[in-house]
């Protein structure tokens, strides 16, 4: 059994009859999983998830979801229907679990309902992509989301991605890239094909590093990339010209960028 199996398996297991839909999204229905790709799964629940159901699924997420070149990270978010239908913003997430999350989930008690700003990039891309892997179509669960709730997302989570450029440059570059990208254009595009998008637009000194980004993506699982010093150099400047340009889009002052 390969890992989306063995998902839906503990989603359908732990949720039981709470379940009314569970859908793939990001990387595998936007442009294909690349090596280092995420397996995104968003479940659509009746109502709050209990405490139980919560442990159990964080203690089956922890067998199924790795970071190894044999094992995919697999990011599940479970959403309570009524808290996002009618849509709202900021909408609340009811349970999330990710690889970075894990050293936090061992210790501590499972994921409690909280705001998800993503949520609202997530049921875009699960409202395109139409791939069940339990229920009906999404669109009979879920509204779309407005475009400017979809830009708020994007930008929310900006400072936090700053914080990371130095460990995770390689993930930052494409998401600022698909940032850039979703504002100038409306749609959430593959990361590969975001950064595609901005090499297009952005001055000859700033590509070399996005080009790099781009293209670990595309071939390397996260062990087997590697980054010259020059490129390292380059990717503050880069990262700065990229918000420069989100920042013209929002009609803000570009010192968002500093």
């Amino acid at each position: 059994m390969d890992q989306l199996e063995q998902t839906v398996g503990l989603i359908h297991r732990v949720l039981g009859a709470e379940l009314l839909g569970a859908y793939l999204h990001g990387s595998a229905v936007l442009g294909g999983l690349r090596p280092a790709s995420d397996l995104d799964v968003l479940a659509v629940a009746r109502q709050s998830l209990d405490q139980r159901k919560r442990r159990a699924l964080v203690a089956g997420l922890l067998d199924v979801s790795g970071l190894t070149t044999a094992v995919r990270p697999v990011e599940l978010t479970v959403v309570v229907q009524s808290e996002v239908r009618p849509w709202r913003f900021p909408p609340t997430g009811d349970f999330l679990y990710g690889e970075w999350l894990r050293a936090e989930l061992q210790e501590s008690p499972p994921p409690q309902p909280c705001p998800m700003p993503d949520l609202a990039i997530a049921i875009t891309l699960v409202l395109a992509g139409n791939r069940p892997l339990a229920g009906p179509p999404p669109a009979r669960l879920l509204h779309p989301v407005p475009h400017a709730d979809l830009v708020r997302a994007s930008v929310a989570g900006i400072p936090e991605l700053l914080d990371n450029l130095a460990d995770d440059t390689r993930n930052v570059l494409l998401t600022l890239a698909r940032i850039w990208t979703t504002l100038a254009t409306g749609t959430v595009r593959p990361k590969d094909a975001a950064a595609d998008w901005a090499l297009a637009r952005l001055p000859s000194e700033h590509r070399p590093v996005l080009e790099h980004a781009r293209d670990l993506y595309r071939a390397c699982h996260y062990t087997e990339e590697t980054w010259s010093a020059e490129l390292k150099a380059q990717a503050r400047p880069h990262v700065h010209e990229v918000l420069t340009r989100i920042a013209l889009l929002l009609s803000i002052p570009s010192s968002v960028g500093s």
